[in-house]
């Protein structure tokens, strides 16, 4: 990858980072997206479930109406579907308390103490508010049980949803005129989320899976530029609500043509793994949700080891994607994961600076490069 690959890369992962895009409620990330997808595909469109859908022809212009557009239409296919998702880890409000606090659920797997305490952004119908996540005092005794009993040197339990509360500063009249009410979505305050570098690292919040994001609007776009067409049609699907069970994911593995449903993601890297940070892409051959077709797997595996990548091959436990949701409710009979190496999933997350551009080149080979099999 050159400079200007790079550049592009950076500014924009970090814009997509500070954009909010929790679960069911991923407009302003589709915005973004959408902007850098459609000069550089064929058609796009947005489905029923949200998702985004760039795609591109295999050899030349895609057909004159739009039977390329789902299964009903277009009939059987050789096509890939090719997915990242672009809801981020957030909260939900669960009620409004008389004092104007909010009490929150999860969306997502998420606890307190991966994001820590400090500003949340309370999106709100009509205006979004900044709020506080906070536990209460530490200089407090058993007779304040809920703080008392998350203390180590106490009560010694995980600090969990119930701990905790937001202080938004508002009287109840005041929220409601916002528009915040059960259900409305809280996500971790931009001051948050700025992209830090680590040497050859960078780390920030949600890189799961805005840098996933990232590496596929990339890929489209080196393709494009380069000239390249892929050996058969290709649909980019910037999926919704895949943090609460893949639905995005399982609806345009079920509506688009393909039997080939590949997602990007962030991959852990641990030792129960044998998977390192230090490493190239993670090639997943299972995951908790499914068994990944071993012959895309090993294909992922040859085409990053080409490319002097030094890919990682691991079967993961604790863990789904778009693909496996998809594949384990029958809903594509073919499925591939591949995966940034990252540091501290589902926390304050640290990958590779080189991980996107890498992910982003064994994607455009994949597609570019016939399989041999039947999708």
């Amino acid at each position: 990858m050159g400079d200007r690959d790079r550049h592009f890369t950076e500014a924009l992962l970090r814009e997509l980072l500070w954009t909010y895009g929790p679960c069911g409620q991923e407009d302003e990330v589709r915005v973004v997206c959408a902007r850098e997808l459609e000069p550089v595909v064929d058609d796009m469109w947005s489905d029923d479930a949200g998702n985004l859908i760039g795609y591109i022809a295999a050899g030349g212009e895609p057909p004159p109406d739009d039977s390329h557009r789902s299964v009903a239409t277009a009939g059987p296919s050789r096509a890939t579907r090719v997915m990242a998702h672009m809801d981020e880890l957030s909260m939900l409000v669960k009620r409004v308390e008389p004092d104007g606090s909010l009490h929150l659920t999860h969306l997502g797997t998420m606890y307190p103490g991966n994001f820590g305490l400090g500003p949340v952004a309370v999106l709100g119908d009509h205006e979004t508010l900044i709020a506080v996540l906070t536990l209460g005092s530490e200089h407090t005794t058993n007779e304040s049980p809920r703080i008392w009993e998350t203390k180590p040197d106490q009560g010694d339990k995980s600090l969990d949803w119930h701990h905790v509360y937001a202080f938004t500063g508002r009287a109840v009249e005041e929220l409601e005129t916002a528009g915040v009410h059960a259900g409305t979505r809280v996500c971790v305050e931009r001051s948050k989320r700025t992209l830090v570098e680590i040497g050859d690292y960078v780390g920030c919040y949600f890189l799961d899976d805005r840098a996933a994001v990232t590496a596929l609007l990339l890929a489209a776009r080196l393709l494009r530029e380069g000239g390249k067409r892929p050996a058969e049609d290709v649909y980019l699907v910037f999926t919704t609500n895949e943090e609460i069970g893949g639905v995005g994911g399982s609806y345009a593995s079920a509506s688009l043509p393909g039997t080939l449903t590949l997602a990007l993601e962030v991959g852990p890297t641990e030792q129960e793994y044998g998977t390192s940070i230090t490493g190239g892409p993670i090639v997943a051959y299972n995951d908790a949700q499914c068994v990944y077709d071993k012959d895309v797997a090993d294909r992922l595996m040859k085409i990053a080891t080409d490319r002097g990548l030094k890919p990682q091959a691991a079967a993961l436990g604790a863990f789904m994607s778009d693909a496996s949701h998809a594949k384990s409710s029958g809903l594509t009979p073919r499925a591939g994961l591949l995966c940034l190496p990252t540091l501290s999933t589902h926390g304050y997350e640290v990958m590779p600076r080189s991980a996107i551009d890498a992910m982003a080149a064994v994607v455009v080979d994949f597609v570019v490069q016939p399989d041999g099999e039947g999708r």
